[in-house]
């Protein structure tokens, strides 16, 4: 079986096999999040397709998920770019090809760096914005009539309980809502995303299709943090006048977020199932935000950090050096 347990990606309130007979095809399906996402998912009954740039890694993390559940298929399909439209369309050929169907994707490809305007290359942007919003585009593109096959099929609720069809989930972030310093390029990006599923559920809606966003926060132990947290994170301990810790403690914690703390792949695995449910029949063009409120706290900061060197605006006037950066540059 898979080293994961199943407390570590999901939540003990779902019903066993809720999703059986169902497939997800996830873009970036290898990453941290997306792959906690997938795990999840096939935990409940679902097969999976992931699909990745990576060939090793993509295959590697098909077969690890495969294994938190007998019997389960999980095809990890390498060499894809979402930039490509005709590379996603094979895969999304592949995946019907193989398991039967596609009944949910996940847009979950994604790319980011911390950089301000002055120091962002226009290919940089481009890139960006090339990973994000144009592979979201093709994702819905490659997939799109799968998904109005699937919603036909399996209507919900329906008097046998059975599992929904033609569910579209877009991972995306909140950096737009307030805007960033050094995310110029990502904030474009997710609204883009953001704008494109809005006309998923506008458009395809009334053939039963439901498209939805989930916007994570700061993820714990994922590599984006890694590459985007703050020194500053994690050395946080909330306490009283009398040096008594407040709240317990978790890697991560972090007073700048009103719930104290980073999320876990599981705060993203769970709302996934929950809008891949049926208990999310009628939701519809929503963004579900899962970051504890932090986005209402973020716009002074670089993503969301506490690092006080980092706070907003000295750094930027100061020119001082990020320590966010794979390399001590300049801003």
């Amino acid at each position: 079986m898979s080293k994961q347990q199943p407390h570590e990606f999901l939540s003990p309130v779902w019903r066993d096999g809720i999703f059986r007979g169902r497939v997800v095809f996830v873009t970036g399906g290898a990453g941290d999040i997306c792959s906690a996402q997938t795990r999840a998912l096939v935990y409940l009954g679902a097969d999976a397709c992931i699909i990745g740039r990576k060939v090793e890694k993509t295959e590697a993390a098909a077969i690890d998920i495969a294994k938190v559940r007998k019997g389960a298929r999980v095809i990890g399909i390498g060499n894809v770019d979402v930039r490509n439209f005709e590379s996603l369309q094979k895969a999304a050929d592949r995946c019907v090809a193989e398991l039967g169907s596609i009944d949910f994707v996940i847009a979950g490809a994604a790319g980011n760096f911390i950089s301000s305007i002055a120091g962002l290359s226009p290919n940089a942007f481009k890139a960006v914005m090339d990973i994000d919003t144009i592979g979201t585009f093709n994702t819905i593109k490659a997939t799109i009539d799968h998904l109005i096959k699937s919603a036909t099929a399996h209507v919900s609720p329906n008097a046998e309980n059975l599992p929904p069809g033609g569910r579209f989930i877009a991972v995306s972030a909140t950096f737009h809502y307030t805007g960033v310093p050094m995310q110029s390029h990502a904030a474009a990006a997710k609204a883009g995303v953001d704008s494109l599923v809005n006309s998923v559920a506008l458009e395809y809606g009334p053939y039963g299709v439901m498209a939805n966003v989930i916007a994570p926060g700061p993820i714990e132990g994922t590599e984006g943090m890694d590459r985007l947290g703050s020194s500053g994170f994690g050395e946080n301990v909330v306490t009283d006048e009398k040096g008594q810790q407040l709240r317990p403690s978790v890697r991560g914690g972090s007073p700048s977020i009103p719930s104290g703390r980073w999320g876990t792949v599981r705060d993203i695995a769970d709302a996934t199932v929950y809008l891949f449910s049926a208990a999310a029949d009628n939701v519809n063009g929503h963004v579900l935000v899962v970051d504890g409120g932090a986005w209402r706290r973020q716009g002074g900061f670089l993503s969301a950090g506490d690092n006080p060197a980092l706070q907003y605006p000295g750094f930027l006037l100061a020119g001082a050096a990020s320590s966010r950066k794979k390399t001590a540059s300049k801003i």
